[in-house]
């Protein structure tokens, strides 16, 4: 079983690079929760996480967490705050920012990342983030509209996935 988590909500601010966030209060509730779901539902999962630290934290509930680079989020040069948003949007979409990792790049790392990772035959959960996430499943399983896909996400998410039968599946952690 291959189970994808969208990390938590960080706590942000321009001072700090995005990769060094942390989770906010708020964040570190909704990473317990979901990690109380992963003890229920895949006991004994490998837990696997981008470096980033807003990703491990999310896991960090649940136990020991495996850090792997190729889970990071797209490698990119964005302001922080103002048109970011619309700046991501175009990225998963298909425009080629200048100073953004190539999405073809971004999808054979995180690609040989799962294959490493879930090759074990028992459930894997890996924390990544929105947009490496979104450009993965677009290329391996097929989302139908990718921007709107990662417009959907949620902060955390959580996705049942089975690249064989091409399927995507969100977990309600509400019921």
């Amino acid at each position: 079983m291959l189970i994808m988590v969208r990390h938590a909500m960080p706590a942000f601010n321009a001072e700090t690079p995005a990769r060094d966030w942390h989770l906010s209060a708020e964040g570190r509730a909704a990473a317990a929760g979901v990690m109380a779901w992963v003890a229920a539902e895949a006991p004994g999962a490998m837990l696997v996480a981008s470096t980033e630290l807003k990703a491990v934290e999310t896991l960090a509930p649940a136990g020991e967490v495996r850090r792997d680079a190729r889970f990071d989020e797209v490698e990119r040069v964005e302001p922080f705050g103002g048109e970011f948003r619309r700046l991501r949007r175009e990225y998963v979409g298909g425009v080629a920012h200048a100073g953004w990792e190539p999405r073809t790049q971004v999808v054979e790392r995180f690609d040989a990342a799962v294959r490493e990772h879930g090759g074990g035959g028992g459930p894997v959960v890996i924390a990544t983030h929105g947009m490496a996430l979104t450009l993965w499943l677009a290329a391996r399983i097929g989302v139908g509209d990718p921007v709107a896909f990662w417009e959907g996400l949620l902060f955390p998410d959580v996705l049942r996935v089975d690249v064989e039968a091409g399927s995507v599946e969100r977990v309600d952690l509400l019921s």
